[in-house]
């Protein structure tokens, strides 16, 4: 719909979209105002000085040539040349002090979105693709990284240049200016129709960046699986495809950028014909003097030079303005997973209760968990079972609370997990994936990301509580040895057992395992078996089993199906069942015919 005023609904939503974003910005650049100010203040001589250039010319050639006197040459020549090595210096500084506060402001925004990911909840990672994710830290702010180093600069010293120059020349002669600003109304109108038609063009554009980097680093993380089967051609096809829509949307915003260019050059050549022209007439006529209309040429360079630098900053405005909202988007994301003002620490030793838990994930239309009622005694160890995607890994999920239930609740010692403080909830409750991740640094290093303030002895105690102190001591370098990227310096089951002293480290109330020998050999199974044996001593656990001599050693077993709680009780009880759903499960593993789940 188009409103009275021309301008469309969506051109409005656009341009309070902008304005929220320019004053998010100039909140964000507060601790830096005085910087800015200093900035600002040296721009100002800066510019003050370029303009002293062509007023110098002036003096130079109506006292010094016309009137033939060589003082007031040589006058005009010295303050001319002082004045362009004052420009110098006043220009380094104000690239300094502005650049100091962009990079500034830059490295706050990157430590705010990286923080703001960190705290997100798991539901916001199923909704966005991780390459998506990790352009807003890439090529998001490397947008905004060239507009701080240069564009910004460029900006301040630009519109002061040309705001001051008009100021002079109004002074000097109001009809020459009058003449030298008769294409600027062209100019205006299409930079209003530049602005928006490339604000599109670059949002367009930020988004086919983050879904090809989401492309890449799917296609380079499941390298394996690619050749494996062969599918070199078939995913290069696939990026392919993404690249050229890339390259459709940046062809888009060459093509709005095309026309404009050309629309500033030729207001600047057509300005500058007409003050010669104009200009040369009032002297002929004795109303101005040669160096009045010199001044005037030699300012145009300081008029529309700066409006072509500044239509070519409007790309990296745009660009930059672009990703400012893709990254306040991420600042402004709801956590999916708030804690209660009234929150309150977890309670040590309580029952872990589900009552009427029902779960579906986000934009799925099937539930995942209906109707689980299940309660988990302090100190008990059951195990969950079941066929791949029963909803085992969810319910545990729950009890962790990596999400909230759709339906019911689960409480520990009779509190509702929604009302336990979050920190103490990470402290209580540990999880333990089926493969262990381990990040870039030392064995210490790793171990120590259950609890930062460990000192190098707890990080021991911890390997030693799980039996597993001499093992790594005993390498080249000891709790000190480079794991590398994702641990690939250790094996699996090495990796596994700093996952397991992680979570000795935190000593939690509850444990959450993902079987943690389902895809080990059996040397190495023995080893991590006897660590998570250790582990389990004394506390509340939850074990997804993957094998039934797993679920035969704990103290109850839960059988999931169809994301239901079908069959609860002992081992024993239900491997009795005639006809039952775990009964069959244990003859199948008896008779050596494999296992389900």
């Amino acid at each position: 719909m188009i409103v009275s005023a021309g301008v469309s609904d969506e051109d409005r939503l656009d341009r309070r979209a902008a304005a929220h974003v320019l004053v998010r910005t100039l909140r964000m650049l507060g601790p830096y105002r005085r910087t800015l100010a200093a900035a600002m203040g040296v721009s100002v001589a800066y510019v003050l000085a370029t303009i002293a250039g062509p007023y110098l010319v002036r003096y130079g050639i109506d006292h010094g040539i016309a009137e033939a006197d060589t003082g007031a040459l040589n006058t005009a020549v010295g303050l001319y040349v002082l004045v362009a090595v004052a420009a110098y210096g006043l220009n380094r500084v104000q690239v300094v002090l502005i650049s100091r506060a962009g990079e500034g402001y830059l490295r706050d925004m990157r430590n705010r979105v990286f923080g703001r990911l960190l705290r997100l909840s798991m539901p916001y990672y199923d909704r966005e693709k991780a390459g998506v994710v990790v352009s807003r830290m890439t090529s998001d702010v490397d947008s905004l990284q060239e507009l701080v180093q240069l564009g910004l600069l460029q900006f301040v010293a630009s519109a002061l240049l040309i705001v001051l120059t008009v100021v002079v020349l109004a002074l000097t002669s109001p009809l020459l200016l009058l003449v030298t600003i008769a294409p600027l109304p062209f100019v205006v109108l299409a930079s209003i129709k530049f602005q928006r038609d490339s604000n599109r063009a670059y949002l367009t554009v930020r988004d086919r960046i983050g879904l090809m980097l989401s492309h890449l680093q799917e296609g380079i993380s499941g390298v394996r699986v690619i050749q494996a089967h062969a599918r070199e051609d078939v995913e290069t096809r696939r990026f392919g495809r993404r690249n050229r829509s890339l390259y459709g949307a940046h062809m888009r915003s060459v093509w709005v950028q095309s026309w404009y260019l050309p629309v500033i050059e030729l207001a600047g050549t057509g300005a500058t014909a007409l003050v010669v022209w104009v200009g040369g007439t009032r002297v002929v006529d004795g109303d101005l003097t040669v160096g009045t209309v010199a001044l005037f040429v030699l300012s145009l360079s300081n008029l529309f030079e700066p409006v072509q630098q500044l239509s070519q900053l409007f790309n990296q405005l745009q660009s930059a303005g672009a990703a400012l909202k893709k990254l306040y988007e991420v600042l402004d994301t709801e956590i999916d997973l708030p804690e209660a003002p009234d929150a309150v620490p977890l309670p040590a030793g309580g029952d872990v209760v589900a009552t009427g838990l029902g779960f579906a994930y986000a934009g799925r239309d099937r539930r995942v968990l209906s109707d689980v009622d299940l309660t988990i005694r302090a100190g008990e160890r059951i195990a969950l079972v079941g066929p791949t995607g029963a909803g085992k890994s969810t319910l545990a999920k729950l009890i962790a609370r990596f999400y909230d239930p759709t339906d019911g609740t689960v409480t520990v010692g009779g509190v509702d997990l929604r009302r336990v403080r979050l920190d103490s909830l990470r402290d209580g409750v540990a999880v333990v994936p089926q493969e262990g991740f381990l990040f870039n640094g030392t064995i210490r290093d790793n171990v120590r990301i259950a609890r930062a303030d460990a000192t190098d002895a707890e990080v021991e105690d911890a390997l030693g509580a799980i039996g597993v102190l001499d093992r790594f001591a005993a390498l080249a370098d000891g709790l000190d040895t480079e794991v590398r990227e994702r641990g690939s310096r250790l094996s699996a089951g090495e990796k596994q057992l700093v996952s397991l002293a992680r979570a000795a480290l935190a000593d939690p109330a509850i444990l959450v395992l993902d079987e943690a020998t389902s895809s080990l050999d059996p040397g190495t199974e023995v080893l991590v078996d006897a660590a998570v044996e250790r582990l389990m001593a004394g506390r509340t656990t939850i074990v997804i089993a993957h094998r039934l001599s797993t679920a035969a050693r704990a103290d109850r077993v839960g059988v999931v199906e169809d994301g239901r709680l079908v069959e609860l009780g002992t081992h024993r009880e239900l491997a009795a069942v005639p006809g039952g759903r775990y009964a069959a499960l244990y003859d199948a593993w008896t008779a050596g015919l494999g296992v389900a789940g």
